[in-house]
């Protein structure tokens, strides 16, 4: 884990789906990309960017995310991601997480992860 270091960087892209909208989700009666999409693929990103950095046996969990999600999408179009891992501290990992229709910045936030030893965090839970 020594590896980790601010400035690790993560994007992923994807097209809106009827599957991601706010009225799939039960989160809206809009048909626009859904809050609870949003954020589950900036955490995907994160999770991702980091993940080639563990040591075997080892995954991240989410526990916080601060998120605001500015602008409506509609279905079929693209919508990109990105992830800056910003601050370190011990086994928690400090993210930016920024989502963009084409050039458009449509959500932004923070995201907070923690590096877990996967039989043990199941163990206890």
């Amino acid at each position: 884990m020594n590896d980790f270091v601010p400035g690790i960087e993560g994007f992923h892209k994807i097209t809106v789906t009827e599957a991601m909208l706010a009225t799939a989700y039960g989160s809206g009666a809009i048909g626009v990309f859904a809050t609870p999409a949003m954020i589950a693929l900036m955490e995907k990103t994160a999770m991702d960017s980091v993940a080639s950095f563990l040591p075997d046996g080892h995954t991240t969990v989410g526990t916080e995310v601060h998120v605001s999600h500015i602008k409506a999408t509609k279905p079929g179009k693209p919508v990109s991601f990105k992830s800056v891992l910003t601050h370190i501290e011990g086994r928690q990992l400090l993210f930016s997480v920024e989502a963009y229709e084409n050039d458009t910045l449509i959500g932004s936030g923070t995201h907070t992860r923690f590096i877990v030893d996967i039989e043990r965090f199941l163990a206890k839970i």
